[in-house]
């Protein structure tokens, strides 16, 4: 069909209407989607740190780094399917989008089964290569190895919240993520203190929520009143060439989160070097981090989806005028949470865990590092727009260098060479954000962008770049 038939009053048509109005109704939904989804893991910490010991405390804290780098990967693939259906969709092609969402649930079952199963195997590997304090590897491979297990849960509701919100319907993500994140709470406060489970049931208790979660977003897809979206299991199949077309996006994306992550493990063995203490303080820092970067992250998303449906109609400018406003919006508002940051840090600290050693190395670390948040803005929302446009290569390659190759010889100059002391191994990752800042900015300003849809015959593909 040359256009859609009917257009759910949840779906959002980016391609007309005031820009900034757009990207904020898309994005506070998105924020507020992301901001429980961040309670999984942040409640399991303050159950952890309030009514188990410091060991399980850093042990769930730390192995962050194993869990991005296998569920980034998928989440990379996501991406890359959440542009073809928004460009499909501002387009206005209705089959296309229609099996894009099939082909895309496919995928995600396939990928779920052999997350899970590789996840597992490889915890004691990567235990080793983080240098896990002794006292903690027994707690992280029983949270890692039941987390790998349901996994299929969180993979299933990314995706499907992925297909809503790439026809601009960033609502029902958000209330599913509100249930779920409600019953993560009261399950592990009735596992923990109830049950008395430990790692255990704060682990049993993530994998159930995510699984909550999953059932909700295939249920809405199921009865879908927009019939280009709605999941029909009588024709879950693989269409190839749309396959084809989410591979050449997102595997660019999900190799550099995987590998990003992967090297994010070699970061943590630095940290973990300084003890047990700083292993927790860092915890708790990179989990207040999690939350200061949501609005970021939320407003790079609504770049994507709304360059994605620009460019499906051919409106660059429109697309461009979009990406400006979602750093602006980005850079005033993470200046502002950065400054809370700074002011209250012992005592944001101290609520995940009082003791006075881990408070103070909490403490540095966010006052260090806050003030260089706002290089995030750039390469989330600049990097966001070009992944919108389908040119998802170039981005990818600019983060490796700075998250990786940079990072990585940072930090081994300054631990062999120069300070082997926890603040300049730590300021290796802000160091890693401005490289990729500059880099990003200097591609988007020579980057043509009209003509870069991904939606058209395969011989007007975008070019590799």
């Amino acid at each position: 069909m040359s256009a859609l038939a009917k257009r759910s009053a949840r779906s959002v048509d980016m391609t007309q209407g005031n820009v900034v109005g757009h990207l904020v109704r898309f994005a506070v939904p998105l924020l507020l989607g992301n901001l429980f989804q961040q309670f999984y893991n942040t409640v399991d910490l303050w159950v952890v740190g309030r009514y188990v010991n410091n060991a399980a405390y850093s042990a769930v804290g730390t192995v962050t780094p194993i869990i991005v780098m296998l569920i980034g990967f998928f989440m990379g693939l996501a991406s890359g399917a959440g542009v073809v259906i928004s460009q499909y969709y501002g387009a206005k092609k209705q089959d296309q989008v229609r099996k894009t969402v099939h082909t895309s649930i496919v995928m995600t079952l396939v990928l779920g089964v052999v997350l899970s199963v590789a996840g597992i195997l490889i915890i004691p590997v990567m235990l080793r290569l983080m240098k896990t304090a002794p006292e903690a590897v027994p707690e992280a491979t029983t949270y890692l190895t039941i987390y790998f297990a349901g996994a299929i849960g969180l993979l299933l509701y990314n995706m499907g919240s992925g297909i809503l919100r790439a026809v601009g319907d960033s609502k029902r993500p958000f209330y599913f993520l509100v249930v779920s994140a409600l019953l993560n709470i009261a399950l592990d406060l009735i596992f923990v203190i109830g049950f008395h489970m430990g790692v255990e049931g704060v682990a049993l208790a993530t994998i159930l929520s995510q699984g909550v979660s999953a059932a909700l977003v295939l249920t809405v897809l199921a009865r879908s009143g927009e019939d280009c979206i709605r999941l029909r299991f009588r024709e879950l199949r693989v269409d190839f060439r749309i396959l084809q077309q989410i591979i050449r996006i997102g595997v660019p994306s999900a190799l550099q989160m995987a590998i990003t992550s992967f090297s994010n493990v070699f970061v943590q063995s630095y940290i973990n070097f300084f003890g047990l203490d700083c292993m927790s303080g860092w915890t708790t820092y990179s989990k207040l981090d999690q939350f200061i970067i949501l609005p970021v992250q939320s407003l790079g998303l609504a770049a994507t989806t709304f360059v994605g449906q620009n460019l499906g109609t051919s409106q660059v400018e429109r697309a461009k005028e979009g990406t400006r406003a979602a750093f602006f919006l980005s850079a005033g508002i993470t200046v502002a949470i950065s400054a809370f940051a700074i002011i209250f840090a012992p005592w944001l600290v101290a609520f995940f865990n009082d003791k006075p050693e881990v408070v103070a190395y909490g403490t540095l670390f966010l006052r260090h590092m806050c003030p260089c948040y706002v290089l995030i803005c750039v390469n989330q929302v600049y990097s966001g727009s070009l992944r919108g446009a389908g040119i998802s290569q170039p981005p990818t390659y600019i983060m490796l260098a700075s998250f990786v190759v940079f990072r990585q010889i940072y930090l081994y100059i300054m631990a062999n060479f120069i300070s082997n002391t926890i603040l300049p191994i730590a300021l290796g990752y802000p160091a890693g954000w401005l490289v990729c800042s500059i880099l990003t900015l200097i591609y988007y300003s020579h980057v043509d962008l009209a003509g870069k849809r991904v939606v058209d015959d395969p011989s007007s593909m975008p070019e590799k770049t």
